[in-house]
């Protein structure tokens, strides 16, 4: 079903597909069938010609930062240079405890992040063969006082989950972090996710409210097991009239 639904939405036409990176359901029977991320994101670099691709987003907590850069390095190889490396620093207790990680507190987690990304990008530069890429770092949360200073310092593209008042402050904090380590915010793709409860008014009114505000990359959710494309192809057609 999942390898299905990959191929559907990249026949649909979107522009990039993104799994998450746990090992149980966030809704739904907590127990029911599940794969793992980075497995399944080898499948699809290989099953799919076009799209790109990644996690929204990896949870740094899960493995070791160089194995991590070397694993997305392959991917991006497999894909021919379309993946997208989205990574955070983690947060769903119930992985972390069934898979014997330290959980820990907020605030170690995301220190643990900033550590980890410069590691990333200096194994990716010592790696042969190097990443087809530069491979596009997308970092997931709005943290104000860590998260947004990552990005800053290491994102290409910023996803969060808010409301357009919301998205305008955090996007204003950003651009101070940018300010403060001398980079260009223009620089940084802003992404969010848009839901989807069955009215197309509503959600092409967020969708156009956000856009207006800055956002460029919008995200959708198509549920599981079934994979329902609806809200995508609502974006997809409204993306195409321009």
């Amino acid at each position: 079903m999942i390898r299905d639904a990959v191929l559907r939405a990249e026949d649909l036409g979107v522009d990039v597909i993104f799994n998450w990176d746990h090992f149980y359901p966030l809704y739904g029977d907590p127990d029911a069938a599940h794969f793992e991320c980075w497995t399944m994101l080898g499948a699809w670099a290989e099953q799919t010609q076009r799209v790109e691709f990644g996690a929204l987003v990896t949870c740094n907590s899960y493995r070791n930062p160089d194995l991590l850069a070397d694993m997305a390095r392959t991917v991006d190889h497999l894909s021919g240079g379309r993946l997208v490396f989205g990574i955070g620093a983690g947060w769903f207790q119930r992985d972390y405890d069934e898979y014997g990680y330290d959980f820990g507190t907020v605030g170690s987690r995301l220190d643990a992040l900033g550590e980890a990304l410069p590691r990333i990008e200096a194994r990716w530069a010592k790696l042969n063969p190097p990443p087809l890429r530069k491979i596009p770092v997308l970092i997931g949360g709005g943290g104000e006082k860590k998260t947004l200073k990552y990005v800053a310092r290491h994102g290409d593209i910023w996803h969060s989950f808010a409301d357009v008042d919301t998205y305008r402050h955090k996007a204003a904090v950003l651009a101070d972090h940018c300010a403060a380590v001398g980079r260009d915010p223009s620089e940084i793709e802003h992404s969010s996710g848009v839901r989807y409860h069955g009215d197309a008014a509503a959600t092409l009114a967020t969708a156009e409210a956000l856009t207006d505000a800055g956002v460029s990359l919008l995200t959708v959710d198509t549920g599981g097991p079934d994979y329902d494309l609806t809200a995508a192809k609502l974006l997809v057609d409204w993306r195409d009239r321009g």
